[in-house]
């Protein structure tokens, strides 16, 4: 896991002053690079002891060896957000910018993934009575693959890319269902209501979002995707594709989780489509 990941991810179980300095952190990573010890402790309100142990308690040696881990790590995450797209740019530069930036953003999903969210949603899909997806605009697309994947096993799937559906969707749910939520931003205020609905009914709420967002702070499981497209713009393109990526990750592992005796289902599934192809 990412040393930003990390952060995020351990945040509730910090000390007050540690909180602080972790909220510091990750509104101000690259002032932080060139901050010394003493005026980031009087920036945050704390003392250097307080810092530095801090840093050991994120598996730094000290405050200097964690700017180095934090300096690496921003290295890493800048080639999706410094290759944008320009006018006038020849289709060669275009490929070579958008396949550029998707294996940036493929690597920051691998990076920053929590696994233990990412196994607490596996042990939540496995056990749900139902499964409701929800995403609108280009994340809708991602709801619909997962559903199409998640069709192949025995519990019943729905996906919807209507607001007045997935409202009706999220009230009808129970504890033993499951409803994933599906938002690059995750400021989209339809998706955050659906995903409250459906923790007021008792539901896994599971959010394939962006960390830190409103729609993460809604779920009680988040598979984050870091954000480093214009979307004002542009219909995002890149963490779609870690999107569909994620989901991969959890259907193959729940499928493995299933065992082998549930093979023959989807050896089933399989065998269903052969009189689709054409020979």
């Amino acid at each position: 896991m990412s040393l930003m990941a990390e952060l995020r991810n351990t945040e509730a179980r910090r000390s007050k002053s540690e909180r602080k300095l972790i909220d510091y952190v990750l509104a101000n990573p690259e002032a932080v690079l060139n901050t010394p010890i003493a005026r980031l402790a009087a920036a945050v309100g704390v003392s250097e002891p307080t810092v530095n142990r801090f840093c050991r308690a994120m598996g730094a040696q000290g405050f200097p060896d964690f700017k180095l881990r934090l300096a690496g790590e921003l290295a890493r995450s800048r080639p999706s957000m410094t290759r944008d797209i320009e006018v006038g740019d020849a289709a060669s530069h275009v490929a070579a910018k958008i396949f550029e930036a998707t294996h940036a953003s493929l690597d920051s999903a691998h990076n920053n993934l929590d696994y233990k969210a990412l196994e607490k949603a596996v042990d939540a899909l496995h056990d749900a009575r139902a499964i409701v997806l929800c995403g609108l605009g280009a994340s809708a697309s991602v709801a619909q693959d997962a559903q199409h994947k998640l069709l192949r096993f025995d519990t019943p799937v729905t996906t919807h890319s209507d607001i007045i559906n997935q409202r009706v969707a999220a009230a009808g749910l129970a504890e033993q269902d499951c409803l994933v939520c599906i938002s690059y931003t995750g400021r989209t205020r339809a998706i955050v209501d659906i995903a409250r609905m459906g923790r007021d009914c008792g539901a896994t709420v599971i959010g394939l979002t962006a960390p830190g967002s409103a729609l993460a702070r809604a779920c009680e499981l988040v598979l984050a995707v870091e954000g480093g497209e214009d979307t004002e713009l542009y219909t995002p393109m890149t963490s779609r594709i870690a999107q569909l990526v994620i989901i991969d990750v959890l259907v193959t592992t729940l499928a493995l989780r299933k065992g082998s005796a549930f093979a023959d289902r989807l050896r089933a599934a399989k065998h269903s489509l052969a009189g689709t192809r054409v020979r």
